[in-house]
């Protein structure tokens, strides 16, 4: 901060108040710059209150964690295995490409999960079924249409096909995590000019309808977006706090976790429009428990 830009109590408070309601980073540090505030300040405002902030709710969970509860800085999370910055990744069936490794926000870019006929296969057994896309409703715990998300999707159960099945297996070895805790595979179709705007994967914890949302398998904690195909133009996902664009590419994926259910894990993505072309994706949700 400068002696003229002072962060004070009040621009704490409110910087946590707008990304406790959701508003996205790029908002409120467009908001401060309107206001008179430099870029540089106003970026390292918003990064140092909200990592404090994180690092307060975990404290505050700790502090009331029982035997049945462990505190959320204890929580495991999915996780590749990068300790030694290696290229790639055995998962049994293949070698899976470490592309691009972030750790604030955890992201991982991953190549060659998929080969060009498993993209195919999952397409070709989605493709009848596919409907409007819908989100959850985290006010009641159900389903809803929602504007920002204008694709066509569908889920597959776990298993469903030989190809899905072969997926999840292979996916569970790449983060180490359990089959059983990850949601069934959803594909997702978009056409020219559809897209997803930025969002959190996680189950707002402030919501009526989360406690109903969390009794089938607890809170998300990573996502795993996999490419299909190739659009000719856009369709990338975004991770607007960092200023990152992950290209799809058929084969690859990019993995990202959250480590609690708060903005500050910079955790913010969507997936841009689609410029010419079509996109195809299989999004992996994974969760504390199991499944069901």
């Amino acid at each position: 901060m400068t002696a003229t830009q002072p962060l004070t109590p009040a621009l704490r408070a409110w910087i946590i108040a707008q990304a406790s309601a959701g508003i996205s980073a790029d908002q409120v540090f467009k908001a401060m710059c309107d206001a008179g505030w430099n870029a540089d300040v106003a970026e390292s405002a918003m990064e140092s209150v909200l990592t404090e902030h994180l690092a307060q709710l975990q404290a505050s969970k700790d502090a009331t964690a029982t035997p049945s509860q462990p505190a959320a800085s204890a929580r495991p999370l999915p996780e590749p295995q990068l300790g030694q910055s290696p290229s790639t990744i055995d998962v049994g069936d293949r070698e899976v490409s470490v592309l691009l490794a972030m750790q604030h926000p955890r992201v991982v870019v991953f190549g060659n999960l998929l080969s060009d006929e498993e993209c195919d296969a999952i397409i070709a057994a989605a493709e009848p079924r596919m409907q409007r896309s819908l989100t959850v409703e985290t006010k009641t715990g159900g389903e809803e249409v929602n504007a920002d998300r204008t694709s066509d999707g569908m889920f597959f159960k776990r298993e469903e096909t030989p190809v899905v099945a072969a997926l999840e297996r292979r996916i569970a070895k790449l983060v180490n995590w359990p089959e059983n805790h990850g949601e069934g595979l959803q594909v997702l179709h978009y056409q020219p000019g559809a897209e997803y705007k930025p969002h959190y994967d996680y189950f707002d914890p402030t919501q009526p309808g989360t406690p109903t949302i969390l009794k089938r398998g607890g809170q998300r904690l990573a996502t795993l977006v996999i490419y299909l195909n190739n659009p000719q133009a856009g369709g990338g996902t975004s991770f607007p706090d960092v200023g990152l664009e992950v290209a799809p590419r058929r084969g690859n994926a990019v993995f990202f976790s959250y480590a609690a259910p708060d903005p500050a894990t910079k955790s913010l993505h969507g997936g841009s429009p689609v410029i010419a072309g079509e996109k195809w994706i299989a999004t992996k949700w994974l969760r504390e428990g199991e499944f069901k």
